[in-house]
């Protein structure tokens, strides 16, 4: 990790809802020090509106996010990860490409606001759920001391806060 800033990568499955919202709550809330990123192990290929809807209610910029594969941070010309989070279930059990420079792993499961089937305001406050989910999580990741706190007490903190 660099002193003063650090790269996050969210890692969903499809690259539609959970990852996009964590990357744009991230880098809402954590820049400069902080540049986030998001990607899926399969992408669909588009992002789901109703997370760049719930984006946009939070006033958080949705111009450029695209679904796309975790292979585009794999490559050499990719940004060094200090940090990759899985999102989903799915993701977390996958195996993973091989990150340059070995970065922080943690899972911080979020149903799938996407799998909702029912009412129009069922979808809605399962996609709000989901935002407020990863918004607090992301929030208390902000919080830690990371300058100064070793690794292993910052891998068992990141997989405290993915409980929460």
């Amino acid at each position: 990790m660099t002193e003063n800033h650090y790269n996050v990568l969210f890692l969903c499955t499809g690259n539609s809802a959970r990852s996009i919202m964590a990357e744009g709550i991230m880098n809402s809330k954590g820049r400069p020090r902080f540049a986030a990123y998001s990607a899926g192990s399969h992408p669909s290929g588009t992002v789901r509106p109703e997370a760049l809807r719930q984006l946009a209610a939070a006033h958080i910029l949705t111009d450029g996010f695209r679904s796309k594969s975790w292979e585009e941070f794999s490559k050499p010309d990719a940004p060094q990860l200090d940090f990759v989070f899985t999102v989903c279930d799915g993701a977390a059990k996958e195996v993973c490409p091989i990150w340059p420079g070995q970065p922080m792993t943690a899972h911080w499961g979020v149903p799938d606001p996407a799998a909702v089937k029912g009412t129009e305001e069922e979808i809605r406050r399962a996609f709000r759920d989901a935002f407020f989910m990863l918004d607090r999580r992301i929030s208390l990741f902000l919080c830690l001391p990371l300058a100064t706190i070793d690794g292993f007490a910052l891998k068992t903190k990141l997989d405290d806060i993915g409980r929460q």
